[in-house]
């Protein structure tokens, strides 16, 4: 079980909550070529170590917030409101 604090929340058990993934630059909609964007969609790092995530909390306050978590631990780092 990850103990993951929600910042308006408190600490959630990771069930309550939906890894929505890894915090990614989001390409310019103008600029972008359809490679760029296929990459921004589905291919991540998914690096052993620190990790910048998006969670939602599915059973508390219905909110997205970002997290730095370690990969390899699960120890986390900062939350913040998204």
């Amino acid at each position: 079980m990850i103990v993951v604090p929600c910042p308006n929340c408190g600490p959630r058990n990771s069930s309550d909550l939906r890894n929505a993934g890894e915090v990614a630059p989001r390409p310019d909609p103008e600029t972008a070529s359809l490679t760029e964007w296929r990459s921004y969609l589905y291919l991540r790092e998914n690096p052993a170590g620190w990790v910048t995530e998006t969670w939602y909390c599915r059973s508390g306050c219905r909110r997205y917030f970002t997290i730095e978590r370690n990969t390899a631990t699960n120890e986390i780092r900062e939350s913040e409101n998204s």
